[in-house]
């Protein structure tokens, strides 16, 4: 199998670009840039490395540098951004600031016949976001792209295979960006392009069974679309050695709970515990309105669910999780910025009675998972459902949650997303839910003033949840979805749309 090293230098789309790779059926790996040696790198076997951008400048001595010797390795390199910039300071070449010249945005760049760049035209749009800029590039480069601000906005080392670009082939913004990524990874690396799911799925399954042979396995299924694939995978890998455990918390969509218990005793025939626990959790809620706090508490209460379940059943040594990439990069793991704490990475004791946790999808983002799904034979309709947070409709419900609050949203979320069903736009979104906000506001009823809570919409278009669009959802959807809701959920006296995107928004509100 061929691999690509992502290496991280605290670049916001170190993802997307990893995730761009993937979608090539190519593998790439991420690592922070000092976990990692340039030996190491050469011993891995990797067709190539990508330098990822970051926030720092690299002639700053406490920026992250890395050793020249990996432009030596004989492996092809290709820098973006501050990669670039770090590739010519690694180089001997020199790296200034741009002070009136920095770039920011949509940009025409202009480029040279270079394999880099075939079959892509003289002239398109790039993305670019840097106030540093090449200004010399090192010996044995060579510029092969120019904008109207940046003299260097890619250079090329062609004997050694070293490219580097300023700008951002990763993001959509680049017109031509995948086309200069496939050329690095085929023409240049030499990759074959034959990573899939299919193959994941039988080596995960493989492996597992091997490593978890004779152990007892405690899963966390939430019913959501990553914990059921690992659920599945596991359950394919070790069978009756695994135990499911569901969490009903009392924060899940309407029916949910009855829908997850059936679906997984009957249809796939999981040994499962079916735990009622909403008291438990609503009481641990109680008065709590910050968000962070709301994630810490559920995912400690999970934690300590399973706990209790693994000591009735007996000796348990591995706790399974469905975490995928965002949620990892979303609660700061390495040197990211924590946005929000996910109950299955961010609210995990310290100390915890198993040996050791199971994420057998840590590595994949959304639609990976779903493809691993469908592999290992789940029903479509379970695994393109609704994605739906860990903490469910607590992290919905803003403020202080309620039996009543909760009442109030899943009846409003419920008649949102038939609405959009009905419309046949179940896939026009990637995700559409209802939100409680804490404001109320005066209305009318007949001759009767009301003061109502207001109830937000929210649907977003999105291929990795790392970033999301707002879904542009008919008038003619949520005129019919604002009526039913007023009209048919106590309650609730005003309904807002919400049209923010990700950034500057997450997907959830909290």
């Amino acid at each position: 199998m061929d691999k690509i090293l992502v290496l991280d230098f605290g670049g916001q789309y170190n993802m997307l670009i990893a995730r761009r790779v993937r979608e090539q059926h190519i593998f790439a790996e991420i690592k922070p840039y000092d976990k990692i040696t340039p030996e190491e790198i050469a011993a891995a076997g990797y067709r190539g490395v990508i330098l990822t951008g970051g926030p720092n400048s690299v002639y700053d001595e406490a920026s992250p540098h890395y050793p020249a010797a990996l432009l030596s390795l004989g492996v092809p390199v290709l820098g973006i951004c501050y990669g670039a910039q770090l590739m010519a300071y690694m180089g001997g070449g020199v790296v200034a600031s741009a002070e009136n010249s920095s770039e920011y945005g949509k940009t025409l760049v202009r480029t040279q016949q270079n394999v880099l760049f075939t079959d892509v035209p003289p002239e398109s749009v790039c993305w670019m976001s840097h106030t540093d800029y090449i200004k010399t590039p090192p010996a044995g480069f060579g510029v092969i792209a120019q904008t109207d601000k940046c003299p260097c906005a890619a250079m090329a080392d062609e004997g050694r295979k070293l490219y580097a670009v300023q700008f951002h082939p990763e993001v959509t913004h680049t017109q031509y960006g995948t086309q200069m990524l496939r050329n690095f990874l085929f023409a240049v690396c030499g990759c074959a392009g034959d990573w899939n799911m299919r193959d994941f799925a039988a080596a995960s399954v493989e492996k597992y069974r091997e490593t978890l042979k004779g152990k007892k396995v405690l899963c966390a299924l939430s019913g959501g679309v990553d914990s059921s694939v690992a659920a599945v995978l596991l359950h394919k890998a070790i069978g009756d050695d695994l135990t499911c455990v569901f969490v009903d918390h009392g924060l899940l969509r309407k029916d949910e709970g009855d829908i997850v218990e059936h679906t997984f005793r009957r249809q796939f025939n999981m040994n499962l515990i079916r735990v009622n626990a909403q008291e438990r959790f609503l009481t641990a809620l109680a008065g709590v309105t910050e968000p962070e706090k709301k994630r810490k508490i559920i995912g400690e209460e999970f934690i300590r669910v399973f706990e209790e379940e693994a000591k009735k059943i007996g000796r348990v040594h591995a706790l399974v999780q469905g975490t995928i990439y965002p949620d990892v990069i979303e609660s700061g793991k390495g040197d990211a910025a924590t946005i929000k704490s996910h109950h299955n990475v961010g609210g995990i004791p310290d100390v915890v009675d198993f040996d050791e946790i199971i994420e057998p999808l840590r590595d994949l983002f959304k639609d990976e998972v779903r493809a691993v799904g469908e592999e290992l034979g789940i029903p479509h309709d379970l695994v393109w459902r609704q994605p739906f947070p860990g903490p469910g409709l607590a992290i919905r419900v803003i403020g202080e949650l309620t039996k009543e609050k909760l009442a109030i949203l899943r009846e409003a979320d419920a008649v949102f997303r038939e609405e959009v069903v009905n419309a046949g736009l179940e896939k026009s979104a990637s995700q559409y839910f209802a939100v409680l906000t804490d404001t109320r506001t005066v209305g009318v009823m007949g001759d009767a003033r009301t003061y109502g809570y207001t109830l937000a919409l929210r649907a977003v278009s999105t291929d990795d949840f790392m970033t999301a669009d707002w879904t542009r959802l008919p008038y003619e959807v949520l005129e019919r979805a604002s009526g039913r809701i007023t009209n048919e959920v106590r309650s609730i006296g005003r309904v807002v749309y919400d049209i923010t995107s990700k950034p500057p928004a997450t997907v959830e509100w909290e």
